[in-house]
């Protein structure tokens, strides 16, 4: 019997070879879970910032819907209309309205399906806001069925302040051509309908006093939703649970390869201990 030598064709880990090649992939699977340790930590941290600025943004923006109604920004102002500053104030105007000139805005309301009923509001200066009168069902649609609630004459309407909408709703785009309005487009339905001087907001109309067990009035307003989403919180908590695991699988990895590689340096050395020095026939 003739005992070989083994072959070394292929790097094993005992060699200078291998153990180069192992602690490169080492140090590369490292370098992975550094970078995604970093980046899931990172989520995490932007959430909690998110949720700041959402808790905020809602605390400024309950205190704006229950402070008393001031005047509506006028034509000096509307350059510096935003969404951040302005939205959801509450604002009284006066003038009068030209309903000939509405729009129908499909709507979803805890009233059922319909249509919002924007109707330009013109001041005595000329300048135009557009009004959110209210949501009215598909069978009142019709203007005529409800003429006789239309006010007439100077009118002065309390009410949120609204940024416009541009460029439809949902997957679903405006088509001023055809009267089909899903979003309040302030510009786009003011072109529509050929006004001018309006306002870059329109205005969400306050609930008209009613008697009790009267049948509604349509439009009904009031019907405004204010609602931030604010799951920030458990965001920041996934994101945080991913950055752990991956710490913790890293730390698992490095304690089993330290293992790993001190049995393989043991295992070496009990075989170089062992090994012949001569070959026998």
């Amino acid at each position: 019997m003739t005992l070989r030598p083994p072959d070394h064709s292929t790097p094993s880990l005992d060699t200078p070879a291998g153990r180069q090649r192992s602690a490169a992939a080492r140090a590369a699977l490292a370098v992975c879970a550094a970078l995604a340790f970093a980046g899931f930590f990172a989520l995490g941290t932007w959430q909690v910032e998110r949720r700041a600025w959402k808790l905020d943004l809602i605390a400024r923006v309950e205190q704006r819907v229950h402070a008393p109604a001031a005047e509506a920004p006028g034509p000096e102002r509307w350059p510096q209309i935003n969404a951040a500053a302005d939205e959801y104030r509450r604002v009284r105007l006066a003038g009068i309205f030209l309903h000939d000139k509405e729009t129908l805005v499909q709507a979803s309301t805890r009233l059922g399906a319909g249509f919002w009923v924007l109707t330009p509001l013109q001041a005595t200066d000329g300048s135009i806001v557009l009004v959110n009168r209210g949501f009215v069902p598909f069978e009142a649609q019709e203007r005529p069925s409800r003429k006789a609630t239309e006010p007439q004459g100077e009118t002065t309407v309390t009410g949120l302040l609204r940024i416009t909408e541009p460029n439809g709703g949902f997957l679903r785009k405006n088509e001023p051509a055809t009267g089909r309005w899903f979003s309040r487009d302030v510009q786009a339905i003011a072109t529509a309908r050929g006004l001018g001087n309006v306002a870059p907001y329109f205005v969400d109309a306050d609930a008209a006093p009613s008697s009790s067990g009267a049948a509604p009035a349509w439009p009904a307003g009031g019907l405004t939703v204010i609602a931030f989403p604010n799951s920030h919180l458990v965001y920041a908590f996934t994101w945080y649970g991913l950055a752990l695991m991956v710490l913790a699988a890293a730390v698992y990895a490095w304690r089993e390869g330290r293992k790993r590689r001190s049995g393989e340096n043991t295992s070496a050395d009990a075989q170089a201990r062992f090994r012949p020095d001569v070959h026998r026939d």
